[in-house]
C-alpha cells in the first residue's frame, strides 16, 4: 500500500479467553508495528453478541499485558480512528452498507433460514458445494420491488448481501503463502454484510475498520484465508485499495499431528492456563513467537528486545507450526532458572498457597524458608507450580520405604552410617547445610563408608527419598526434629 507508516491491528472478538492461536496473531503483529516503528492497533469485534461472554474483553486485554504485549491505540488508549469496538461503530457502517444499496452492488434478500437449508440440502444430494443462489435471478426491477414489498408485508427482515460480479479472480500476494487466487463463482456465492437485526457481518466490518483505520498490513491465522476473497470482493465495491495480507500456518498438535483444537482437552491452550500454573510471561513469550517464525541460527532463548529487532516477517512458515508442551517447559525452565530470585519465590509463595501447603499471609519467617525451597528445586522446576508436588517431603508425612530403597539400605554399613548421623545430628550446634555436610565428611571419616554407601543410606532415610535436590540444603529445611523423626522410622523399617 502506498502509505508512508506500517499499521498493524489485532482485532479479537470477546467470545472466549486468550487462546495461544490468537496470542500468537496478536504477537506476530505486535512484532512486525514494533520492529518497522509502526502503529499497533487494538480493536475488539464484538458484533456477535449471542457469542459474546462475561469478562471476555477484559480478558483479552489482562493477558495481553502480561505477556508484554502494549498497543498504541485501543478501547483503553482512544485514537483518531476510534471507536475501538464494533458495537460502537454501528452508525458508521449503516450509510456504507446504504451506499451500496444505491448503486445496486448490494441488495435486500428475504430467503428465511429455513428456505436457505433446503437448498444447502439439495445441492448436498446432488454432490454440489453448498452456496447461495441468486433469488431474484431472471426478474426485472420491478418483479424484484415487487417481490421484496410482498416479503415485507408478510413480517418479513431482510438480509443484506453484497452482488459478486461472475467468473471474477481475486488474488493477493501473501507475505507467507505467495500468490493466492480464488474465483468469485467458487466462494458460495453473494453473502451476507449485514444481519437481520442490522449489525453488520464480520467479512463487511472488518473491511470498513481496516480501511478507516487506515491499516496497511493484515497479519493473521491461516483459517482466514477463504474469508480474503469476500473481503476482497468488499474493497472492489468501495474502490479502496485492499491492506497486504499474510496468513500464517496452522498451529497443530506436535504428538498427533492434527489441527490444534480447543476441543483437545490433551493441550493447555489458554494463556490464562499457564499464568495459574505458575508459567513466566518472557517464556511464553519466547516460546510463542518461534511457533511458526524461526530466526536465523540455532540459539532459541531471545529477549522481547531481540526479538523486536530480529523480526522479519519473511521468515514465517508456510509449514504448520507444532504445538510442543515439552519444549514450552524447557524453555520456562531455562527463564526460571536465570531468573530474579525475588520474582521467582513471589510465585512459587501464590502457587504453595494455592495448593494449600503454606497458609494465607506467611510470616517473614516462613517466607525466608520458602525462598530457601525455590533455591533448592529452582534448576530442576519448569514452572512454579510444580514446586507443591515436587517438594512433597516438605509439607506431608513420608510413605513406606519401597523395595528400591530397602535394597539400597540393606547392607550391614547402612545401619552404621544412620546411628551415627543420627547419633552426631542430635549433638550438631547448628543445624545448617554447612555443618550438615560437614558432619556427613566426619561421619565417613569415623566410619570409613563412603561413595554411594554413604551417602544413599542419609538421603533415604532424611528425605525418605531416593533421589532429590543437593542433600544437606534439603535436610536443613526439613529441620532438625522432623529429620530425627524420619531417622528413627527408618531404622525401625529396617529391623522390622
Amino acid at each position: 500500500m502506498a502509505k508512508d507508516k506500517i499499521r498493524v491491528r489485532y482485532a479479537p472478538s470477546p467470545t472466549g479467553h486468550l487462546h495461544i492461536g490468537n496470542a500468537r496473531t496478536a504477537l506476530f503483529n505486535y512484532l512486525f508495528a514494533r520492529h518497522n516503528k509502526g502503529t499497533f492497533v487494538l480493536r475488539i469485534e464484538d458484533t456477535d453478541t449471542k457469542r459474546n461472554i462475561a469478562d471476555g474483553e477484559k480478558s483479552q486485554l489482562d493477558n495481553l499485558k502480561w505477556l508484554g504485549i502494549d498497543w498504541d491505540e485501543g478501547p483503553d488508549k482512544p485514537g483518531k480512528y476510534g471507536p475501538y469496538r464494533q458495537s460502537e461503530r454501528k452508525d458508521i457502517y449503516q450509510p456504507l452498507i446504504q451506499e451500496l444499496l444505491d448503486k445496486g452492488l448490494a441488495y435486500e434478500s428475504y430467503m428465511t433460514e429455513e428456505e436457505l437449508q433446503a437448498q444447502r440440502e439439495e445441492q448436498k444430494a446432488n454432490g454440489e458445494a453448498p452456496r447461495y443462489i441468486y433469488e431474484y435471478e431472471g426478474m426485472t426491477a420491478d418483479q424484484i420491488k415487487a417481490s421484496q414489498e410482498e416479503a415485507k408485508a408478510k413480517g418479513l427482515k431482510p438480509v443484506i448481501r453484497i452482488r459478486l460480479p461472475h467468473d471474477k479472480v481475486y488474488e493477493w500476494d501473501d507475505i507467507v503463502k505467495g500468490k493466492v487466487s480464488f474465483n468469485s463463482d467458487t466462494i458460495g456465492g453473494d453473502f451476507v454484510i449485514q444481519k437481520r437485526d442490522g449489525m453488520p457481518t464480520y467479512n463487511f466490518a472488518v473491511v470498513v475498520d481496516d480501511h478507516l483505520m487506515n491499516i496497511t498490513h493484515v497479519l493473521r491465522g491461516d483459517d482466514h484465508v477463504a474469508n480474503t476473497p469476500k473481503q476482497l470482493a468488499v474493497y472492489d465495491a468501495f474502490g479502496w485499495e485492499a491492506p497486504v495480507f499474510g496468513h500464517m500456518s496452522l498451529i497443530i498438535n506436535s504428538e498427533t499431528g492434527k489441527k490444534l483444537s480447543k476441543r483437545d482437552e490433551s493441550v493447555l491452550q489458554f494463556i490464562e492456563q499457564y499464568r495459574s500454573l505458575g508459567y513466566l510471561p518472557e517464556a511464553m513469550f519466547n516460546f510463542i513467537t518461534l511457533l511458526g517464525w524461526s530466526p536465523v541460527g540455532e540459539s532459541e532463548i531471545f529477549s522481547q528486545k531481540d526479538f523486536v529487532k530480529m523480526f522479519d516477517p519473511k521468515r514465517l512458515s508456510k509449514s504448520p507450526a507444532a504445538f510442543d508442551g515439552k519444549k514450552l517447559e524447557w524453555i520456562n525452565n531455562q527463564y526460571v532458572k536465570s531468573a530474579d530470585s525475588d520474582e521467582i519465590t513471589d510465585s512459587s509463595l501464590k502457587q504453595l498457597i494455592k495448593a494449600g501447603k503454606i497458609k494465607t499471609d506467611p510470616d517473614t519467617l516462613k517466607i525466608q524458608w520458602v525462598r530457601q525451597l525455590v533455591n533448592l528445586y529452582k534448576r530442576q522446576m519448569s514452572y512454579t507450580g510444580q514446586l507443591a508436588e515436587m517438594a512433597e517431603i516438605f509439607f506431608t508425612e513420608p510413605p513406606m520405604l519401597d523395595e528400591e530403597a530397602k535394597a539400597e539400605l540393606a547392607d550391614e554399613s547402612a545401619t552404621i552410617v544412620l546411628e551415627e548421623f543420627a547419633k552426631q545430628a542430635k549433638q550438631l550446634p547448628i543445624f545448617d547445610a554447612v555443618s550438615i555436610q560437614n558432619m556427613i565428611r566426619q561421619i565417613q571419616k569415623d566410619t570409613g563408608v563412603r561413595g554411594r554407601k554413604l551417602y544413599m543410606p542419609i538421603r533415604i532415610a532424611t528425605t525418605r527419598e531416593m533421589h532429590g535436590p543437593e542433600l544437606a540444603p534439603s535436610i536443613e529445611l526439613l529441620g532438625r526434629q522432623k529429620v530425627l523423626e524420619h531417622l528413627d522410622k527408618t531404622l525401625a523399617e529396617m529391623k522390622a
